[in-house]
């Protein structure tokens, strides 16, 4: 795989027994395209008792891309917006000069045993939109198009391929396919300036070489290789346009260190605006 950079996940402990992998950042590799975060949780089965909730929390300077695979999540956040999360769906929030949200468990899913399988992606702002205003857009996974190409579905999250345009609307070139391969599939990947395949639940085939699966292999430029698969196997694709170098500390990313330490002291000091219905939070670490 000349040219190319393998990244392995590491294991982040969010609380009670929550853990999920984390490909991005990586000490070789800060970003691909606008993406600066790449989380996968699960698949997990929680138990009647067990508590994954994420309290309220802020964020400046990005946006969040959540994407299930199992289970649902119910979103509110400071700008009052109340959203069910399911399977299939894009859920874009931007977070620009300030926003809080929670993400918990809905009430029909609690008291039972829930199975829970997703994505939490970050795809960093242009320096020009670094501080607009807060926003939460939803996209149904009805919404989101789909189309047949070498043997595999796939699901145009966000930007185009394959003739198809998703409906999410990114502030700068990004690109976020989700490959279902069958046994024998061969497809090849549509470009971007930055690319990164990852393997979700079983290994996969890059240009004929096995890629095990839960690893990240980021492409070289300028190739065109093809995505196979021996059996059945789900594969992410990130990318798009680089934005520069961010700083980033916690929940907050930003081209200005400065702009890191104001967002400290606002939560610190709890000047963000609060999520409507939530009366607790995430302190500072």
């Amino acid at each position: 795989m000349d040219g190319r950079r393998i990244l392995l996940p590491h294991d982040k402990d969010l609380g009670g027994g929550f853990v999920v992998r984390r490909l991005l950042p990586a000490a070789a590799q800060r970003a691909v395209g606008p993406f600066v975060f790449f989380d996968h949780f699960g698949p997990v089965q929680a138990g009647p008792d067990d508590d994954h909730d994420v309290r309220p929390h802020p964020h400046i300077g990005l946006a969040t891309v959540s994407y299930l695979f199992e289970g649902a999540l119910l979103h509110r956040d400071s700008t009052g917006v109340v959203q069910r999360i399911e399977p299939g769906a894009i859920n874009w929030m931007t977070a620009g000069r300030g926003i809080v949200h929670s993400e918990r468990t809905p009430d029909d899913q609690r008291g039972r045993s829930r199975r829970s399988h997703g994505l939490q992606l970050w795809c960093a702002l242009p320096e020009a939109d670094e501080e607009i205003a807060p926003s939460f857009a939803h996209t149904p996974a009805e919404a989101i198009p789909k189309v047949e190409a070498g043997g595999a579905s796939v699901a145009v999250l966000v930007g185009s391929a394959f003739g198809e345009r998703s409906p999410v609307r990114p502030r700068s070139p990004t690109l976020y396919l989700d490959v279902a391969l069958r046994p024998g599939a061969a497809v090849a990947l549509p470009p971007a300036t930055e690319r990164a395949v990852y393997g979700v639940d079983e290994p996969f085939l890059l240009d004929g070489e096995a890629v095990p699966a839960r690893q990240m292999v980021v492409l070289a430029p300028d190739e065109t290789p093809t995505l196979g698969a021996d059996r059945a196997a789900r594969v992410v694709l990130i990318g798009g346009d680089p934005l520069g170098p961010r700083f980033m500390w916690w929940n907050f990313v930003s081209s200005r260190k400065e702009r890191i330490a104001q967002a400290q002291d606002d939560w610190r000091a709890q000047r963000f605006a609060a999520v409507p219905g939530e009366t607790d939070f995430i302190p500072l670490p």
